[in-house]
């Protein structure tokens, strides 16, 4: 997480007055959807944690897609009160709690835990090297919205014909897409938040855990197949 401390920085009045106030408030909503993101990550973690321990069962592609969806509506409709912030543990917590059985399955496997921790390293690798990168360069990424959002709804389609299909080879087809859509978002939405798109740190919040979920996920599922090989 980077400590940012703008009010430290020294800005001459007659030469940035009026971006004074935008860049205080663009490091103010980055600071907090850092921290948000931190917290809702960890909670996410243990959430994990304990539906792998007590070997819970999956809900479901079905349950998993209405609850998703439901506590991300709701999180949109509260994202202006301090009940958004609440949501977003919520929906991270369900979504971590999605994630212990698919851990436990990988872990049942053959090198099951290198595999996890590969997995866990490479996602953390990626997201703070891309966040660094689009916060150092401040380059505007906004021209990927448009291809990014295509890019997932066909990818989410082609998911859920894999799933009820059972064809494997799409399955490691979506994995790598949703892996390579996922780190595009990362950049995306840090670029949005430093150029002043996203001015709201409870969705952008939701934006980056999604994305690194997926990223996850999809790297979770290409190791395993590698390892099962």
């Amino acid at each position: 997480m980077r400590n940012e401390r703008p009010t430290a920085i020294a800005i001459p009045a007659d030469r940035y007055a009026g971006t004074a106030p935008s860049l205080l408030a663009t490091h103010r909503v980055l600071r907090n959807t850092y921290a948000l993101l931190a917290m809702t990550l960890l909670f996410s973690a243990v959430t994990a944690g304990a539906a792998a321990a007590l070997k819970l069962p999956h809900p479901g592609i079905i349950l998993t897609l209405v609850g998703y969806f439901g506590l991300l509506f709701l999180t949109t409709k509260l994202r202006d009160s301090g009940w958004g912030v609440l949501s977003v543990f919520g929906l991270t917590g369900f979504m971590g709690y999605t994630l212990g059985p698919i851990l436990n399955a990988y872990l049942s496997m053959p090198n099951g835990h290198e595999t996890v921790m590969l997995a866990l390293g490479g996602t953390g690798a990626v997201f703070l090297g891309l966040s660094a990168y689009a916060v150092v360069s401040r380059k505007d990424f906004g021209f990927m919205g448009g291809f990014l959002a295509v890019g997932i709804l066909v990818a989410f389609l082609a998911g859920l014909a894999a799933i009820f299909f059972q064809i494997p080879a799409m399955s490691l087809a979506v994995s790598a897409a949703f892996m390579l859509l996922a780190s595009g978002l990362i950049l995306f939405e840090t670029s949005q938040i430093i150029h002043g798109g996203e001015t709201n740190y409870v969705m952008a919040t939701v934006s980056l855990y999604v994305s690194i979920y997926n990223l996850f996920v999809s790297l979770l599922s290409l190791l395993g197949f590698a390892n099962s090989d």
